[in-house]
């Protein structure tokens, strides 16, 4: 079942470390085929606070999620995300 990974950024800490994060993501996707739904679009909040912004990726399964995720390559990646802003993310599976 299809399964989408979620990143709201509410806060900017520091652009240097976003930047850096942006440049080595690329690298980190797997051969699995990964969807790059909507990153950082127009949102329109219903609820709650408004963040900074929203990227949404598709996956094959949750388990293929959970490998890119905790993979050694993306973690590297993500130490610099951590660093450049206060972010949620998780993954959620679709419906049938």
């Amino acid at each position: 079942m299809t399964a989408y990974v979620i990143f709201i950024r509410e806060k900017t800490l520091d652009q240097r470390e976003m930047d850096i994060y942006a440049e080595k993501v690329p690298a980190t996707f797997p051969s699995v085929p990964v969807q790059l739904l909507s990153a950082y679009g127009h949102l329109e909040v219903f609820e709650g606070e408004t963040p900074e912004g929203v990227v949404l990726f598709s996956f094959p399964t949750i388990e293929d999620a959970r490998n890119w995720y905790y993979s050694e390559a993306y973690q590297l990646a993500a130490k610099h995300r951590h660093a450049g802003a206060s972010y949620r993310g998780f993954v959620v599976e679709g419906g049938a």
